[in-house]
């Protein structure tokens, strides 16, 4: 392989289906749940399911990161030590952990990545983590381009960035909501997502200033057109968010980021390389509106300045594309101004005239009119979306891509009774194989006879682009020449799997010295390793996590550079501040929050409240 900075295209997988699609598709890693501790109970997998997909994604020289990034209790760590070994033992590349206790089990040494929820807010965690054995930092998806570089220039190990997907509204393993007000802990991968949740917001006497709104809502993140930016910030793995995503989603989404990120590779001229082999050839052109989103926003990439418009207030459902508007609507009857085609089987939406989301399934379309599937009631000049494409969907379930790593044949004689077959990628690996023949010479030519016999790869992840034939008028039976392609293929196929780097976990550094002298809740410390952990690394007073020890009073459940009223254009720093009051609530049901704002650190604070 040449020398150059590798990069990598991270895809999510709910299970092994999803996981080789996203490999076919053009995914350089995959990362997946085990059987448990993954932080999605729904995406959890088999020891054996995960086997298949790295035995799948080691044949492209891809990898295969594993989540064990809940919360570990007492309890549960011999059964997490079980699990971390047969992890090891079926090659799986490196662990994703949020639980420092992970760090003084009795495990094998396999390569740990830092999660997102290890809230890596600050270049001196970054630093921290790295000295005591990650390798590899999963950055807040808050970071601007500055801060990933200045972690970058501070680090020696990759980083690792979000570029797509779902948002959490608060700092990352930094929210407590659904731990502390219904029991279900994010930490431990049973989030009751309150973000998601509509609310009214009040002011400190009850009185409603907006009702019903999704306010801690966040649209979804999009990269898609700062990939460049990113590399030259130092991010060198690009990450999707979706690990309970389905199908279609992984292969329409991972598809664009290949593209987008194989521009920049060819425009870098060799500076740049992906970080595995082959290439992935799609029956479909992505689109990223086509997926599931709340809309889209790049968050904090540019900085707070130009971080506007990130909520999805009306709804956090897939709104869709627009298609038009009403033109008459009577009984299932709709007459629309359609700006696309639409197929029968479509779903529709439109907002009420309570700005909820309704919709409709289409069962019959002639030209501008559809037919829903019942009556609706829609005015005219409403518009429409269609968040159900029937004919994408169809594309999507099929067989989309193929991925092939593409290889030069040469066949030559040796001496008068053997003929070699070489195989080389172009990648660096290469193997030859010799079997003994008679010497017998053909009547006929036999070049293309020879080649059409090589270039047979069937359902071999191989694709012979090139072959040099330097055997001349010697005759090779057809089965002989099969023979030795098979076996010259498998060859090349045991090569690639025998050179997979194998990354080991790094020393740990005893002599660093945590970033503070104290541990609060906020820590998440939830088992008695972890606690010896940070001991050992000077940490003097640990307050165990809320899951363990539920802290007492109003307390704050999300910490977020999100701020409501920036989103609402009520910054307190601009003149328009004073149109909102100064004390501001979030109420759904029984449940309040209270907001606290810091506006010197540009940072909003959510807290219970029982006022």
């Amino acid at each position: 392989m040449i020398d150059c900075q590798q990069i990598e295209l991270l895809s999510p997988a709910r299970d092994k289906l999803i996981a080789i699609e996203a490999i076919t598709h053009g995914a350089d890693a995959v990362y997946m749940g085990a059987s448990h501790h993954g932080a999605r109970a729904l995406a959890a997998n088999s020891v054996a399911d995960v086997a298949d997909v790295v035995d799948y994604a080691h044949r492209f020289g891809a990898r295969v990161y594993v989540t064990v990034n809940t919360l570990v209790y007492d309890s549960e760590i011999a059964d997490v030590e079980r699990l971390i070994a047969d992890l090891y033992r079926i090659g799986v590349d490196a662990l994703i952990v949020q639980d420092m206790g992970i760090l003084r089990m009795n495990i094998p040494p396999i390569a740990l990545h830092a999660s997102t929820q290890c809230d890596i807010r600050t270049v001196e965690k970054a630093r921290f983590l790295e000295a005591v054995g990650f390798s590899q930092l999963v950055l807040p998806r808050e970071f601007s381009l500055e801060e990933i570089k200045a972690v970058h220039d501070a680090v020696k190990v990759p980083l690792e960035v979000f570029v797509h997907g779902a948002l959490c509204v608060s700092y990352s393993g930094d929210c407590q909501a659904s731990c502390l007000t219904n029991g279900r802990s994010a930490n431990r991968g049973e989030c009751a997502q309150m973000c998601r949740l509509p609310y009214d917001l009040i002011d400190e006497k009850g009185n409603v200033i907006a009702r019903s709104k999704h306010f801690l809502s966040l649209r979804d993140l999009n990269r898609s057109e700062s990939i460049s930016a990113l590399i030259d910030a130092g991010a060198r793995s690009f990450k999707i968010e979706g690990r309970l995503k389905d199908i279609d989603y992984v292969k329409n989404v991972t598809a664009h980021y290949r593209r987008a990120i194989d521009k920049v590779i060819e425009a870098s001229g060799g500076m740049y390389c992906r970080s595995s082999y082959g290439t992935s050839e799609c029956s479909f052109t992505p689109q990223l509106d086509k997926s599931f989103n709340r809309g889209f926003t790049t968050y904090f990439t540019f900085g707070t300045e130009r971080a506007t418009k990130m909520a999805s207030l009306a709804t956090p459902k897939f709104v869709g594309e627009k298609i038009g508007k009403v033109i008459e609507c009577k009984g299932n009857r709709i007459t629309i101004s359609a700006e696309c085609r639409l197929n029968n089987g479509d779903g529709l939406g439109y907002f009420d005239a309570e700005g909820r989301m309704a919709g409709f399934r289409v069962n019959r379309v002639e030209g501008n009119v559809v037919f829903a599937a019942e009556n609706v009631a829609i005015p005219k000049a409403t518009v429409l979306y269609r968040n159900n494409d029937k004919e994408w969907n169809d594309l999507m379930q099929s067989s989309s891509a193929v991925r092939k790593i593409h290889v030069t044949a040469t066949l030559r004689r040796v001496g008068d009774d053997r003929v070699c077959l070489s195989l080389a990628d172009n990648d660096g690996h290469n193997i030859s194989h010799c079997v003994a023949v008679e010497p017998i010479v053909a009547k006929t030519p036999q070049e293309d006879a020879r080649r059409r016999v090589l270039t047979k790869t069937g359902d071999t992840v191989y694709s012979v682009d090139e072959v040099d034939d330097r055997c001349g008028d010697l005759f090779i039976p057809a089965s002989v020449l099969s023979t030795i392609r098979r076996d010259a293929f498998a060859l090349l196929d045991s090569q690639i799997r025998i050179t997979h780097p194998i990354e080991l976990r790094r020393t740990e550094d005893s002599d660093t010295k945590y970033v503070a002298p104290e541990l609060t809740y906020h820590d998440n410390v939830a088992n008695h390793l972890a606690e010896e952990f940070y001991r050992s690394h000077g940490v003097e007073k640990i307050t165990p996590a809320a899951e363990v020890v539920p802290p007492k009073g109003d307390t704050v459940v999300m910490t977020t550079r999100y701020c409501l009223r920036r989103e609402l254009g009520c910054c307190r720093k601009e003149a328009s501040g004073d149109r909102l009051p100064q004390k501001l609530y979030l109420r759904h049901g029984t449940t309040t929050f209270e907001l606290e704002f810091d506006c010197r650190n540009c940072q909003m604070r959510v807290k219970t409240h029982k006022g």
